[in-house]
C-alpha cells in the first residue's frame, strides 16, 4: 500500500475531482474550490493533482486538447469526446483483446493496458445541428 500524505488541500482538490462528472481541468477544479472557499495558488492545486495522479488516486487524461483533464474513476474505461462543444463521455465498453494482441504483435511490446479515445458529436450538440 502506498503511503498517503493526504494534506487539507490535497484532499479538498480530490473530493472537487472525486465528486465531477465532466472530468475537470486544473483551472476548472481551482475555480471550483473557489466556489467553497478555498483560496489555495494555483502551483499548490497543480501540485496537488501530480501527486494524486502520482498515488493512482486520480488519473490524468491528455485527449487531445490543449489542458489535461481529471478523472477519479480507476476502473478501466474509455472516454468519447465532442468534437463540437468539447463535452467529455465516459465508454465503460472495454478494449478487444484481440486490439491489444495486435498492438503486442505489431509493435513487440507487452501490453498491460489501453486507453482509447473516441471522437464524434454529442447528443446535443447533433440535435442543434439537425434542428439548425
Amino acid at each position: 500500500m502506498k503511503s498517503l500524505n493526504l494534506t487539507t488541500q490535497r484532499k479538498a482538490v480530490y473530493d472537487i475531482v472525486r465528486n465531477s462528472e465532466d472530468h475537470p481541468t486544473a483551472a476548472e477544479v481551482m475555480n471550483r474550490l473557489v466556489e467553497q472557499g478555498f483560496n489555495f495558488a494555483y502551483g499548490t492545486v497543480y501540485n496537488s493533482l501530480r501527486y494524486l495522479t502520482d498515488k493512482e488516486l486520480i488519473r490524468e487524461l491528455k485527449l487531445g486538447e490543449a489542458a489535461s483533464r481529471y478523472d477519479a474513476k480507476m476502473d478501466e474505461h474509455q472516454h468519447i469526446i465532442c468534437e463540437s462543444c468539447g463535452r467529455v463521455d465516459e465508454v465503460m465498453s472495454s478494449v478487444p483483446e484481440d486490439w491489444k494482441k495486435a498492438v503486442a504483435i505489431e509493435t513487440g511490446y507487452d501490453v498491460h493496458h489501453a486507453h482509447v479515445v473516441f471522437g464524434g458529436m454529442c447528443p446535443q450538440c447533433l440535435k442543434k445541428r439537425n434542428n439548425g
